[in-house]
């Protein structure tokens, strides 16, 4: 991989911060925008910019065109079986949000259970949290183990005990804090064996792994745009077909229907049934062409890559005083994604220095704060890396940082 060659399509790469290169590392939070993505979304607006399934004048056709045609590139990229599997949101916020408000709505009864675990993202526990309350659902946690994966055997525990009755297991497929990466083809077959659904969360698996929907057996996935090189307001839902087919809309009101009366309406066919309203065409187009630039590498490059990195951060940082690390210190367990915290210094201390340096990372509780308070962690720093990110780049945020800590200490 040409590093730079690829940072020369990443155009806010040249930009200062406090008169120094930016050096951003806060990609999990979202990445950067490459030109192609730019370019296509400008030249949509420029040539093409219509209302799709609305007119049959030639812009409403070529928009029409460009819009379902979207939904067949990010069907190819996750192998599912057909573009009716891909449905556009704004983000894996909202299509999380839409499998809790349709098939849970619609298949959960008093006393179902549903299992999330102890490391997911706040997108992952509230809709769950809210819709159990609502239909007095059983909620179950998977714990986190010291070794910062997921206790199994708690879940095969929870199998037992509910069998039939537990009908989603809803997980993340990449922990945005701690890096790991769950078993999803593990997970799938355990929660199909009661009859259950698995949704799964590949919002920080997108951008550093092959993700396969026929490979992990999952019966929904969710990830965000602006978190794999594309635009932000756009997301995706991947459903298998024969579930959304039996799911009723969330959202209503035109383009999801067939026919409106004053008695009734009748849905459109999958995916405009949950697709209401004018979608965002260009965040579309945007996202996948940010697809198609990252398909143009080798995903096993891209890992050794990050490893790379990750090895030079982890490395450097731990010969730091009193810093501990949320997350296995081994590269074989993680993606890029490293938290952390000092003894006595606060993260949004660390994170001010560290600008002044501009250098980009995050701090706070990453929207995990139930993974945080299982570890007794507070507050962490959170470092994440992208397709772009270089080894002196690694190593100028490890210098900087530990001249920081030793001035502040």
């Amino acid at each position: 991989m040409d590093i730079e060659k690829i940072r020369e399509q990443f155009p806010i790469l040249k930009k200062e911060v406090n008169n120094k290169p930016l050096v951003y590392l806060d990609n999990a939070a979202t990445t950067q925008k490459p030109l192609v993505m730019l370019d296509e979304i400008q030249k949509y607006y420029k040539e093409t910019n219509a209302n799709v399934h609305r007119g049959i004048h030639t812009l409403s056709h070529e928009s029409t065109k460009a819009w379902e045609g979207t939904h067949e590139k990010i069907a190819e990229f996750l192998n599912a079986e057909n573009a009716e599997e891909i449905i556009f949101t704004k983000n894996a916020t909202e299509s999380l949000n839409l499998v809790a408000n349709t098939y849970g709505r619609q298949f959960l009864n008093e006393g179902d259970v549903i299992v999330i675990s102890e490391m997911e993202h706040h997108s992952n526990i509230v809709p769950w949290q809210q819709l159990a309350k609502e239909k007095k659902l059983k909620l179950e946690w998977i714990p986190v183990l010291d070794n910062f994966k997921l206790d199994l055997n708690y879940l095969d525990y929870l199998l037992r005990k509910y069998k039939e009755r537990l009908k989603i297991l809803s997980i993340v497929h990449v922990s945005n804090v701690l890096g790991t990466v769950n078993d999803i083809p593990l997970l799938a077959k355990k929660i199909h064996s009661v009859g259950g659904v698995l949704c799964l969360d590949a919002s920080q698996s997108v951008p550093h792994m092959e993700v396969d929907v026929q490979k992990l057996d999952c019966d929904f996935l969710v990830f965000s745009g602006h978190k794999v090189y594309g635009p932000m307001g756009i997301g995706v839902l991947y459903g298998k077909k024969e579930l959304l087919e039996k799911m009723n809309p969330w959202i209503t009101g035109g383009d999801m229907v067939n026919k409106v009366t004053k008695n009734g309406a009748r849905w459109a066919d999958i995916p405009e049934k949950f697709e209401a309203g004018t979608p965002n065409v260009a965040g579309a187009i945007g996202l996948a062409a940010s697809i198609n630039c990252l398909k143009k590498y080798n995903w096993k490059q891209i890992s050794e890559r990050e490893k790379e990195l990750t090895q030079i951060v982890l490395s450097g940082i731990s010969t730091i005083c009193d810093l501990e690390v949320l997350g296995s210190l081994s590269t074989k367990e993680r993606v890029g994604v490293i938290s952390f915290k000092i003894k006595d210094m606060h993260p949004h201390d660390i994170a001010t220095l560290l600008d002044e340096r501009g250098i980009a990372v995050r701090t706070g509780f990453h929207c995990c704060e139930p993974l945080h308070e299982r570890f007794n962690f507070g507050p962490s720093t959170r470092v994440s890396f992208g397709i772009y990110n270089t080894q002196e780049e690694a190593r100028y945020f490890v210098n900087s940082f530990k001249a920081i800590a030793n001035k502040m200490l």
